[in-house]
């Protein structure tokens, strides 16, 4: 099949390059090509690109330039911001807290945090993946420093409400830090951080079609944080090494155009993802549509299901050999044979969430193409059923 018929609805896993982003970049790669840091010529004609970007971004985030800091995409940024600040502020307490369904750059840094002997609380959600809110007042205390809770799921596009989980945490201690990982939440929402009330944020260029490899942590004045990667002194020494001049570029171009036309974004997508929404449950038998039922706390491009009686991944290889780009969660997940942990969580049962589908539009997907998923996936899926009879779902109500 051309590349050009394929229908293409994991946005969430990554985005193609706008030709406007790439050609902001290209001079920095062909053109302006020195090392920012050093003196001559060659490097001031860099500089100046790279404090534009910068500027650019703290004008999109309302913040200060000198607070945002270019990092090499959104894992690095959560990484940074978790490890950061539990270092940063470990004279002062050693708790952590975050939630059962971040994104993996979380987790895992969590994980290996309590490893290296900090304290970390996971925050449990509902059954539409939204946080606890009186989990989190429960597990404030005296000794925490950070609290990490995603602004937006990257696998079922639950958005929580950060402003009070700021308010919470504000009230219970000024000093406890809060980060939250944006990256979803980029070209669909408000990233105003003092509307937020965030201490830091994590983006990534490459969700907003940007490049690859290049991110943004935002860190508020004052925030306590110890530099994990030692070197030089770039990024006022808080992140060694050569400056990518081209990525700041590419992600602080995708930003502002994401931030400028995120109003046109929303209504397209979200048309689109109501069409699914509506009509897809009546098409498939045994379909549990999965996280926030209500359309203004999920993220207008996110739709999420299971498939009772199909492993997810063999949906995925069946649409995949019909022309549609899809996944079953979170792609820095592909290949696991465990299901969700978002959806377990969630409360989930196991063998459910073992037929997730994820499908996350974009700027170009067409209602054209919505209308072919409506009949692919589920041909696609009654054909997957029709090979284990005896795993026949039950018809829904």
């Amino acid at each position: 099949m051309d590349s050009q018929d394929r229908i293409y609805v994991d946005h969430a896993a990554t985005t193609a390059t706008d030709p406007r982003v790439v050609e902001a970049m290209l001079p920095h790669l062909t053109q302006y090509w020195g090392n920012p840091s050093s003196i001559y010529f060659e490097a001031r004609e860099a500089r100046k690109g790279f404090d534009v970007a910068r500027r650019s971004v703290a004008d999109v985030l309302g913040a200060r330039p000198n607070e945002v800091l270019f990092t090499s995409g959104g894992t690095e940024s959560d990484n940074l911001a978790l490890r950061g600040v539990a270092y940063g502020a470990r004279k002062r307490g050693n708790h952590i807290i975050t939630t059962t369904v971040e994104h993996h750059a979380v987790l895992h840094t969590a994980e290996r945090l309590e490893e290296e002997g900090f304290r970390v609380t996971y925050l449990p959600v509902d059954k539409e993946g939204f946080v606890d809110v009186d989990e989190l007042k429960a597990a404030l205390d005296d000794e925490t420093t950070l609290v990490s809770v995603m602004y937006a799921n990257n696998e079922i596009g639950a958005i929580n409400n950060i402003a009070e989980v700021v308010a919470i945490v504000k009230e219970r201690d000024p000093n406890i830090a809060v980060h939250t990982d944006a990256v979803q939440a980029a070209g669909y929402l408000d990233l105003s951080v003092d509307a937020l009330g965030v201490d830091l944020l994590s983006l990534a260029a490459h969700k907003i079609y940007g490049p690859k490899g290049s991110g943004v942590l935002y860190i508020r004045s004052r925030t306590p944080f110890a530099a994990q990667m030692l070197g030089g002194a770039q990024e006022k020494n808080r992140r060694a090494g050569t400056e990518n001049v081209a990525g700041a570029v590419g992600m602080a171009t995708a930003l502002a155009l994401a931030d400028g036309e995120r109003g046109e974004r929303r209504e397209h997508v979200r048309a689109l993802r109501d069409r699914l929404a509506e009509e897809l449950p009546k098409r498939v038998r045994g379909t549990r549509l999965t996280g926030p039922t209500g359309a203004e706390r999920r993220l207008p491009n996110s739709f999420s299901c299971c498939f009772e009686g199909v492993e997810g991944e063999s949906v995925l290889l069946q649409l995949d050999l019909n022309g549609v780009s899809a996944s079953s969660g979170s792609a820095c997940t592909t290949g696991s044979l465990e299901p969700s942990h978002v959806l377990l969580a969630m409360g989930v049962p196991h063998a459910t969430a073992r037929g997730s589908l994820r499908l996350t539009l974009g700027k170009d997907n067409t209602a054209e193409e919505v209308e072919r998923l409506l009949d692919i996936i589920p041909e696609s899926v009654e054909r997957l059923r029709s090979l284990a009879p005896s795993r026949e779902p039950r018809r829904s109500s």
